[in-house]
């Protein structure tokens, strides 16, 4: 009888363990890509608005109506501030309406979250205060919108300008 093992042809251990590292390798690379991957577009998600908002083109025209005798400079500031407290770029705040509600905006950044006590939130309520002498928890309601925000805003401005 003739042995079948006896013609097979066993790699010595050192090719083996070379092929063992080389995927050892090849894996790690494969992973340190992922990681690499998932780290560049979670920072170029970083100041992005929540994707409701993201579609939208310029609402500046709804601002304008709503708020006739503001400048656009004063509702550009307000945005601004708006924007900064939530870490948006610059340049996504003219996608924001004034019906839009804070709750919203926040919810739509944090959809886990229930609470706004958060960051966002406390940055907002420091810079109103600091910016235009509001207390956004004295003015709080849990429909407020950035128009009444504003109309706020508008209304403080009024009261100090007299």
């Amino acid at each position: 009888m003739h042995d079948i093992g006896a013609n097979c042809v066993t790699a010595p251990d050192h090719v083996l363990d070379w092929i063992h590292d080389s995927l050892c390798r090849t894996t790690m690379s494969i992973v340190a890509i992922l990681v690499l991957l998932a780290v560049a577009w979670s920072a170029l998600a970083i100041g992005q608005i929540p994707n409701p908002f993201r579609a939208r083109t310029s609402q500046a025209r709804l601002w304008r109506r709503a708020f006739p005798s503001a400048s656009k400079r004063q509702i550009g500031e307000f945005l601004s501030l708006f924007a900064d407290a939530f870490s948006f770029r610059a340049i996504e705040t003219q996608k924001f309406r004034p019906d839009d509600q804070l709750l919203g905006v926040y919810r739509a950044l944090n959809p886990a979250k229930w609470i706004p006590e958060s960051k966002e939130v406390e940055r907002l309520a420091k810079e109103l205060r600091k910016r235009y002498g509001i207390a956004l928890a004295d003015i709080w309601d849990d429909r407020m919108t950035l128009g009444a925000l504003f109309a706020h805003v508008q209304q403080k401005k009024r009261s100090v300008g007299h």
